[in-house]
């Protein structure tokens, strides 16, 4: 009985370490001597769960490299594919400015072969068209210049964009008469065209040159057999009603179109339509040339073709300057996300 209660003996159990492990560790587990079957089982599980301890103690502190992989892997998809629904965007964009540039080409084709109302050249007005359709020209080519090479250095390609268009704007909002007093000495503005048409100096020119036209002279032989219940004045031109005719408020009898019988009646001489009642003769030297309906006949053409010029301007530069903002904000999103992708590939390696 004094050998059975000898104390225990500690026995030192060597547990391998893996086999990538440079230095092996001793787990040393206090396991009393075997002295029968029992005890020698209870012995090897003792043995197993200490190198259990030892396998779950190596794997906290060793990191998992396949998770951190994959994680990796994750993120790089990610912003690869982020990056290439930005580069889907940039492309589209560049399509849409490029398109956008191409009724800039068919309305310079347009001005140049427009044809001139009568006697517009006397105000200088071709001209002025010959002078925007340089500029259309030249929105045109630094419009597709950029769209094309813009990516390199989208900040310079916007500023090169953006100055052609805002003077592009300011042209059509002012032929639009937006700038009203000051638009007298912009050419082509309503108020410059009305100010240049009630010069006197000027209409004197013009009224020679439309009655050079023969206008009236045609109005006269075309409706020389026509009764007064089939003339109507809503078929004719603005310089055949304004020029040709008398105002209608004059209440005068239609004889032939450009022969009208004067009734006696009161007239009001404020009104500039009844003053031109007064104007009106039965020669046609004269008809209602000197009247302030001929003037508004003559500038009504005009008005209209440089409004539609302007509203032209006006809608073309705001669809391009967006069209370029919008291509230039996703350009430098698509470069910051090409850097950013760069640096998380570099990190993953």
């Amino acid at each position: 009985m004094a050998e059975n209660s000898a104390p225990p003996e500690e026995v030192v159990v060597p547990v391998p370490e893996e086999k990538n492990e440079a230095k092996e560790k001793e787990v040393a587990v206090t396991i009393p001597e075997a002295k029968n079957e029992a005890e020698e089982k209870e012995v090897a599980v003792l043995i197993s769960e200490a190198k259990n301890e030892a396998k779950e103690k190596e794997a906290k502190e060793i990191p998992d490299d396949t998770t951190t992989t994959a994680a990796a892997a994750t993120t790089n998809t990610s912003v690869a594919a982020k990056t290439d629904k930005m580069k889907i965007i940039v492309l589209s964009l560049t399509v849409l400015s490029f398109l956008l540039s191409f009724p800039i080409l068919f309305s310079i084709a347009w001005l140049l072969y427009l044809r001139q109302y009568d006697c517009e050249n006397l105000l200088d007005l071709p001209k002025l068209q010959l002078v925007i359709v340089i500029g259309l020209a030249i929105v045109f080519f630094v419009s597709n210049f950029v769209v094309k090479f813009g990516s390199r250095f989208p900040m310079l390609g916007l500023l090169l964009v953006v100055v052609p268009l805002i003077l592009m704007l300011i042209v059509g909002l002012g032929l639009e008469g937006a700038f009203d007093m000051e638009a007298r000495t912009i050419p082509g503005t309503p108020r410059w065209l009305e100010f240049r048409v009630d010069n006197d100096y000027n209409w004197k020119d013009i009224k020679s040159c439309l009655y050079a036209t023969t206008t009236c002279r045609e109005l006269a032989l075309r409706s020389y057999t026509t009764k007064s219940f089939d003339f109507t004045a809503s078929k004719l031109s603005s310089i055949e009603s304004g020029c040709c005719l008398p105002p209608t408020s004059c209440g005068m009898e239609y004889v032939n179109a450009t022969f009208w019988r004067k009734e006696d009646s009161t007239l009001d001489s404020s009104n500039p339509l009844e003053r031109d009642c007064d104007l009106w003769k039965n020669d046609e030297t004269i008809l209602c040339y000197n009247c302030q309906a001929c003037k508004d006949g003559f500038l009504k053409p005009l008005l209209g073709k440089w409004q539609n010029i302007g509203t032209f301007l006006i809608v073309m530069a705001a669809l391009l300057s967006a069209s370029h903002l919008l291509l230039f904000i996703s350009t430098m999103l698509e470069q910051l996300r090409g850097y950013h992708k760069s640096k998380l590939i570099a990190l993953s390696f």
